[in-house]
């Protein structure tokens, strides 16, 4: 359910290489429950590209995946932006929702004429291959400075002492939003002093993306809430460090409790 970052990708990579001797290809695929089947993807069983860190490939047969800004204007190789799937989709796609075709439209044709609206965001590389970052709803706006959660997200698990990591965007008032992680470290890192680590991932991410970034707050959290395919609830987190009353959990949330003990933690300003 979550993107296959690349520490993880280079991590699994050099295990099985050390267990089996061999070359073992670790691959990952994007699709969404409205395609019903990969929009990308490495089909091992036609032939084997090379494979790059962070990339679930290229696009499968049927879907012409472009990447625009706001405006639908297409963006450059290798600068993020909204990912769409020029229309028409191919079979096996959804053809509108069940009971409600103008609720289809809205949601995901009318935002850019001839195509289908993700709902992800990410860029196409000079070769072709997609790299899908996150939600364009974890794209947020720093004092100006649209910048991805999930692009910060990656520099925070690149952590050795991170085992997992999400980074949300929370309102802050002179702002308008800013990022703040919440960190679930490794069994190695049993010995690490938290506030150092706290320390240095903050001291990463102001290397790696730049003080733009405005990344101060890190929280070391005993698990994050997921639902059953293991997609983890950014936007329930979102909203309950906003305050809001009501936030959307899933009925497809894996266990209750973890959200329920990160209550606390996320409601602290």
């Amino acid at each position: 359910g979550e993107r296959l970052d690349p520490d993880t990708y280079e991590w699994t990579t050099k295990i099985l290489a050390e267990a089996t001797g061999r070359d073992v290809p670790v691959v990952d695929n994007w699709w969404q429950t409205e395609t019903g089947w990969p929009i990308t993807a490495n089909p091992l069983g036609l032939t084997r590209f090379p494979l790059k860190a962070g990339s679930s490939t290229k696009p499968t047969p049927g879907f012409h995946v472009e990447v625009v800004d706001p405006g639908g204007q297409p963006v450059p190789a290798g600068e993020e932006g909204l990912i769409v799937i020029r229309l028409p989709l191919p079979p096996g796609t959804m053809a509108t929702v069940w009971g409600d075709d103008e609720r289809f439209i809205s949601s995901y044709l009318a935002a850019f004429d001839g195509y289908y609206l993700t709902g992800d965001s990410g860029y196409l590389d000079e070769d072709g291959y997609v790299f899908v970052m996150g939600r364009t709803d974890d794209v947020i706006n720093v004092a100006g400075h649209r910048l991805s959660t999930g692009i910060i997200e990656a520099v925070v698990a690149s952590h050795p002492a991170v085992a997992e990591a999400a980074v949300i965007g929370v309102h802050d008032d002179m702002k308008g939003q800013i990022p703040r992680a919440l960190v679930v470290l490794g069994d190695s890192a049993e010995a690490a002093d938290p506030d150092t680590v706290i320390d240095e991932l903050v001291a990463l991410v102001r290397k790696e993306i730049g003080p733009v970034a405005a990344f101060k707050r890190v929280d070391i959290v005993a698990g994050l809430p997921k639902t059953r395919s293991g997609k983890i609830l950014r936007k329930t987190m979102r909203q309950i460090a906003d305050g809001v009353d009501d936030p959307a959990v899933p009925s497809t949330i894996e266990d209750r409790s973890v959200l329920d003990d990160l209550g606390a933690v996320l409601s602290r300003s």
